[in-house]
């Protein structure tokens, strides 16, 4: 039976990650210029828009490891675009480039956590190296400590773990996402900020995108370069709005 969209002949990868792009390019703008927890209305609405990005830079992981020819470049690609990115984000929000001397929180860009989240799925398909039993849970324990202190913390391992594995069934990726989501925005909203803990479950507005997804690269074969050298130059320029707006100290990041 052939699928149906919502959109005419669906959403390529190329179009989605060029939504997430938008998405958080805004969601980062508004951080730097509005930093903390401000509760307007309007900047709780741009970051809410921002809340589309994560989600799908995870579903994209997940089809890039079901997709990629040479496992190893995809996963030393990922790693050296984590090491890239961890100082283009600490300079657009002024955290230390050396983890863990202000907190145990944001310490590094979600790149990190993709790239383990890659490692994390390989060590477990049974197709690849196929851990089981109490290796495959060691394992995803240090993963996941590994991963703690990153943007979106080891949620994102684990939430692209599930995207994986219940590929071609929207509807368990989604509830197992959410699942993953729900506990970030627990502990968001217990420790952090109340609205900005909630506001984490924005995650949900990827589903109309995700349903629409055709499972097409799109034309354009530029896209994935074009969002390795994006993700660090809009970093830097955010980086740059900071200093110019606030001096050189760290913001919160309200998203």
């Amino acid at each position: 039976m052939e699928k149906r969209y919502w959109l005419r002949n669906g959403l390529n990868s190329n179009q989605l990650k060029l939504a997430a792009i938008i998405a958080m390019t805004i969601d980062h703008l508004v951080s730097v210029i509005f930093p903390g927890y401000p509760k307007q209305w309007w900047i709780i609405c741009l970051h809410i828009i921002g809340r589309l990005t994560a989600p799908i830079m995870w579903f994209m992981i997940a089809e890039g490891y079901h997709y990629t020819r040479n496992l190893k470049k995809y996963i030393s690609r990922l790693f050296l675009f984590a090491v890239i990115s961890h100082f283009a984000y600490n300079f657009a929000f002024g955290i230390p480039f050396i983890p863990f001397q202000t907190s145990v929180f944001n310490q590094t860009s979600v790149i990190w956590s993709l790239a383990w989240a890659v490692v994390a799925i390989a060590l477990t398909d049974p197709e690849r190296v196929g851990l089981k039993g109490w290796k495959q849970t060691l394992v995803l324990i240090i993963i996941c400590v590994m991963t703690f202190c990153s943007d979106w913390s080891c949620i994102a391992v684990m939430a692209i773990i599930g995207i994986y594995y219940n590929r071609g069934n929207l509807k368990k990726q989604v509830q197992s996402m959410m699942c993953w989501v729900a506990m970030y925005a627990a502990v968001y909203f217990l420790f952090i900020d109340k609205v900005y803990g909630i506001m984490q479950l924005g995650v949900i507005i990827c589903v109309p995108f995700m349903m629409n997804y055709n499972g097409q690269r799109g034309k354009w074969k530029g896209m994935k370069w074009f969002f390795y050298l994006y993700y660090p130059a809009h970093l830097v320029v955010c980086g740059i709005i900071r200093v110019i707006l606030h001096g050189n100290i760290g913001v919160m990041i309200g998203g």
